[in-house]
């Protein structure tokens, strides 16, 4: 059974969480609509460590993983709010 540390509940089963994308900068409002559909639809998807957007779905609460992608290795989880470890 895998494992993952939510920030808010602890430790928990990993089929209790959602993945919710890659964490990158979200184009301005008024950006033309390439930068959005860029945004939207690609990813870059490069082996390695990776800044993740996951939801404990229970508890619909929203959080960071850093993850290696390459091992599949969650490193660390925390806060939106907080800084990167």
């Amino acid at each position: 059974m895998k494992i993952m540390n939510c920030p808010l509940n602890g430790p928990r089963n990993i089929s209790e969480f959602a993945y919710g994308g890659e964490v990158k900068p979200v184009p301005a409002a008024d950006a033309p609509t390439p930068d959005w559909a860029d945004y939207v639809y690609y990813h870059d998807n490069q082996p390695g460590i990776v800044r993740e957007w996951w939801l404990h779905v229970p508890t619909s609460y929203w959080f960071v993983a850093v993850r290696d992608v390459t091992s599949d290795k969650i490193i660390a989880t925390y806060r939106p709010e907080e800084a990167p470890p």
